[in-house]
């Protein structure tokens, strides 16, 4: 579904990401592990098209997408979350979840006015899929709350549900699990196995190590903006070069 061949990104003398070559197939939850600062959220922009790369070429389904905008990288069906979540903190729950499908047609002011039946038929649609969402998300009895207001972790949820309203192919999850309270990273889990079920598939970068040796399959390891391990959980767990990128003890 996903291949990099050769990607590189550099930044004046630093190479952030070095030669990388990765695969991503169909139905597949990959796990994307390493040290801070080995290059994984670089790799994670340059997919996304936040980030042109240096050199190397990214594929999706087959289709060239190196260098293209995010906006057009999401409507083929790639989209991903944040480390940190972007909600839009004085809008609802709801309307934040609303806002993600493009090319709406009460973007167009005339629109309004001509075709004003036509845009309160797809503003309900719309309202019911992002409800759809968010009652999935187990955010459905916080849908009138201003975004702002959710915990960390009920903001990831959020950043799912949006994500959710265009029925992305491929997700690319950043540290779904960082900063957030047990309880709800067993809701995550939940809800990426549900979607997995769904057909997504999924492509995540995490620290936390027991999220990633329970659902990810294959993972692989970068250091130092390259590629170093890649294989089952076990492989990888007992593979030299991981374990001194890791100073021998973290994910054992």
């Amino acid at each position: 579904m996903l291949e990099a061949k050769g990607l590189v990104r550099a930044f004046g003398r630093f190479t952030a990401v070095d030669g990388v070559d990765l695969e991503v197939t169909p139905g597949s939850i990959t796990g994307l592990i390493g040290p801070n600062g080995a290059g994984k959220s670089t790799l994670f922009n340059l997919i996304a098209g936040a980030l042109p790369p240096t050199a190397g070429a990214i594929r999706f389904e087959g289709r060239d997408i190196t260098g293209l905008p995010p906006n057009r990288i999401f409507t083929l069906g790639l989209a991903r979350t944040f480390q940190i979540p972007r909600p839009f903190p004085r809008m609802t729950v709801l309307e934040n979840a609303m806002l993600v499908p493009l090319h709406q047609s009460g973007e167009q002011f005339w629109s309004n006015w001509l075709a004003g039946r036509r845009v309160a038929r797809e503003e309900r649609a719309i309202r019911e899929r992002a409800a759809e969402a968010l009652g999935f998300c187990g955010l459905g009895q916080k849908r009138d709350e201003l975004a702002g207001n959710l915990s960390g972790g009920q903001q990831k949820l959020l950043e799912l549900a949006r994500v959710m309203m265009i029925d992305p192919k491929l997700i690319l999850l950043d540290e779904p699990a960082a900063g957030v309270n047990p309880a709800l990273i067993e809701t995550l889990v939940d809800k990426i196995l549900a979607l997995k079920a769904r057909g997504v598939t999924f492509l995540i970068i995490e620290h936390n190590m027991d999220l990633v040796m329970r659902i990810c399959r294959p993972l692989i390891v970068m250091t130092q903006g390259r590629v170093i391990a890649r294989g089952s959980p076990d492989e990888v767990r007992n593979d030299p070069r991981v374990l001194d990128a890791y100073l021998g003890d973290v994910i054992l």
